[in-house]
């Protein structure tokens, strides 16, 4: 694969820097499932990209990773702008980035607050102006159009015409929240380290593994302790035991309301499970997943579900599974992101960078 250059080189906070670079598809590449990787993107060696989110109304992919955030153009692949501390990032390590319904982009950043940006001004947010945390891991927009921002100290509900936070901690199953979504009732889900909790704007309720949340331990994987369950303790996203995948269900790394009602959450080890308003229906490997630990999912305008894994990237239409793994072009087999292009494209984010998957 030839490579080209895109972007102008940055530095990171610990004066690491990387270039974006397009390499272009090898037509040897086989289609899979009517799907195919078209382009990578290089961000470096021992880069992470955590956060894909697409902005449609002006054709944007905001790229996070573990160095800084980037502006891509979806139609041409070309990045129209990159940000570090140096632009006004608090935090060069991203894990989440939002969309709010007035157009500022949220960056959720590991123990630097939430920066947000706007035609090139920027704000960030402490615990002192109201956020729950200093590490942030996820967004998403409720029906009156404010924010949910989850932490690792709780979530917050943020109005966005007052500028006035909410802080929700005992409420959840666990403060460590990781995944959110808002289904089509208006019902918040939370991911947590503990299980699940959703909020229907009066009540609460939560789902843990003894209410059927994840899969029984299939693969006979070693438990993992590695958890802040029931602590303060700041702890690593190691998902090994022993240079081995681990296993712990009640760890929810991402939450998806679906169009149709079902709520699924991906799962660290129990893989990928569905809510269907009674009770939990549980899919692993053994039904066609690539991998049982779930770090991201996406559901594109035809309905197909893409299940972001530690093995690659799953393609489930409700029927048949289709994997799309290193030998299909991923840079990498742990999957921690996913977008959905306007195009119908899928955007899947690895350690090394980004790859493009196109309907075939």
């Amino acid at each position: 694969m030839t490579v080209s250059i895109l972007c102008r080189r940055l530095a990171g906070v610990l004066g690491v820097s990387f270039a974006l670079a397009a390499l272009a598809a090898d037509a040897s590449l086989p289609a899979v499932g009517g799907a195919k990787v078209v382009d990578s993107f290089e961000v470096g060696q021992n880069t992470y990209v955590r956060a894909l989110t697409v902005e449609k109304d002006t054709g944007t992919l905001w790229v996070g990773t573990s160095v800084g955030a980037m502006e891509i153009d979806l139609k041409s692949s070309k990045p129209r702008n990159t940000f570090t501390r140096n632009e006004g990032l608090a935090n060069e390590y991203v894990f989440a980035i939002g969309i709010d319904t007035q157009g500022y982009k949220w960056f959720g950043t590991n123990a630097g607050g939430a920066s947000r940006y706007k035609d090139g001004k920027w704000k960030t947010f402490f615990p002192m102006h109201g956020l729950a945390d200093y590490w942030i891991y996820s967004f998403a927009n409720d029906r009156d159009g404010n924010l949910w921002i989850g932490t690792w100290a709780g979530v917050n509900h943020y109005n966005v015409k007052t500028g006035k936070f909410k802080t929700y901690v005992k409420e959840l199953i666990n403060e460590w929240v990781y995944g959110l979504g808002v289904d089509k009732d208006g019902r918040v889900w939370f991911g947590t380290e503990g299980g699940v909790s959703m909020y229907d704007g009066k009540k609460w309720r939560s789902w843990t593994h003894k209410d059927g949340l994840g899969a029984e331990n299939v693969e006979q994987l070693q438990a993992s302790t590695n958890t802040g369950l029931g602590t303060r303790s700041r702890h690593d996203l190691n998902i090994q035991v022993d240079g081995m995948a681990s296993y712990n269900p009640n760890y929810v790394f991402s939450i998806l309301a679906a169009p149709d009602g079902g709520i699924w959450a991906g799962t660290w080890g129990g893989g990928v499970s569905r809510y269907d308003g009674k009770k939990w229906t549980n899919l692993t490997t053994k039904d066609g997943l690539a991998g049982n630990i779930v770090y991201s999912m996406a559901q594109d305008a035809k309905g197909v579900f893409w299940f972001g894994t530690n093995r690659g990237v799953s393609r489930y239409d409700g029927k048949t599974w289709k994997t799309i793994g290193q030998a299909e072009g991923l840079l990498e087999p742990n999957v921690y992101a996913l977008a959905v292009a306007p195009s119908g494209d899928i955007w899947a984010g690895t350690r090394r960078g980004v790859v493009r998957i196109a309907p075939q």
